[in-house]
C-alpha cells in the first residue's frame, strides 16, 4: 500500500468511527395520516422556519418549527402558508 492511499484509508475509518460514537444516522420525519393524528404529536401544528399563519383572526404562534416533518406532510397545510394542522 502507498503512503497516500494508507493516509486515505486511516481518514476514512476515522471518519466512519467518529460518525458511530456521534451516533450519526440518517434522519427521517414522520408522514402523518391526518392533522388529528399530526395534532397528537404537535399540538399546534408543525411548520417551516420562518413560516406565518395567514388568518383574518389571531394567528397562531405557537406550533413547532420543523422543517423535515412539515415537508413531509406540506398536504396537511390547506392555506399553504408554511404550517400544517395548525390549531390554537
Amino acid at each position: 500500500m502507498t503512503f497516500t492511499r494508507t493516509i486515505r484509508v486511516v481518514l476514512i475509518a476515522g471518519v466512519l468511527a467518529l460518525g458511530g460514537v456521534m451516533g450519526v444516522a440518517p434522519t427521517s420525519a414522520q408522514t402523518y395520516s391526518n392533522c388529528a393524528a399530526l395534532n397528537a404529536d404537535y399540538p399546534h401544528g408543525v411548520g417551516k422556519p420562518g413560516a406565518v399563519d395567514s388568518t383574518s383572526g389571531r394567528p397562531v404562534s405557537n406550533f413547532e418549527i420543523d422543517a423535515s416533518v412539515y415537508s413531509d406532510n406540506t398536504s396537511r397545510d390547506r392555506d399553504n402558508d408554511g404550517i400544517a394542522c395548525e390549531k390554537k
